[in-house]
């Protein structure tokens, strides 16, 4: 299966290109720098260069054409201002779900924030990301054309990934290794067991490949 990740040179998405092209698939990456993409290709992913915050939905939709599932993992990151928490974090999932309606790709997972909600109260720029972020999950919920999953991790480390989690409606706050989210990530994209549920993501006792498949089942 063809699978695109947007944001493919973050650190949770070259994780899951690993995972994903380990297994088989063939795995592209939506990077912003054409220096970006050694680090996409050492981790079995084609690059496919597009500036998602400039991009028409006609140019994204192409990128997406043929894909069997598509995965938002863009960001602005944490050194950006409120103004590109509202272009990527919110614009950018908003035009990737709209350009996979567009494209026929039904099979979407949004990985967004614990605590992500488009009422949230603040003016700091974590405030604003978590509005961004709530709106841009409310907008992929709103799309009836996509099998959307809403992934929701804790905080998120760079510990080795335990293969043990906790995914559920609501955990609660808590850490969750990026090693672990890619796990995750990749067996929600192979099934759409999910679709249809905002789920929240930490580290845990269950593993992975059963956690996902339990809550499927709930």
């Amino acid at each position: 299966m063809r699978i695109v990740i947007a944001g493919g040179h973050g650190q949770i998405a070259l994780r899951l290109e690993r995972l994903l092209s380990a297994a088989g698939h063939e795995v592209a990456g939506i990077i912003r720098r054409p220096e970006q993409g050694d680090a996409l290709r050492a981790a079995g992913a084609e690059p496919v260069l597009l500036d998602l915050e400039s991009a028409s939905v006609e140019e994204v939709a192409a990128a997406l054409r043929g894909a069997g599932a598509v995965v938002f993992a863009a960001g602005a990151g944490p050194g950006s201002g409120t103004g590109r928490k509202d272009t990527v974090d919110r614009g950018a999932a908003v035009l990737f779900a709209d350009a996979a309606e567009q494209a026929g790709v039904r099979r979407f997972v949004m990985i967004s924030s614990m605590g992500a909600d488009s009422a949230h109260e603040g003016d700091e720029v974590f405030d604003v990301y978590l509005r961004a972020k709530g709106a841009a999950d409310d907008h992929v919920r709103g799309r009836s054309a996509l099998d959307w999953t809403v992934l929701r991790p804790g905080m998120l480390t760079d510990d080795a990934g335990t293969g043990l989690v906790r995914l559920e409606a609501s955990t609660g706050r808590g850490p969750v290794p990026r090693d672990d989210v890619a796990a995750v990530l990749a067996e929600m994209v192979e099934s759409t067991a999910t679709a249809g549920l905002t789920l929240e993501l930490v580290s845990g006792s269950v593993p992975v490949s059963v956690a996902v498949k339990d809550v499927a089942g709930n």
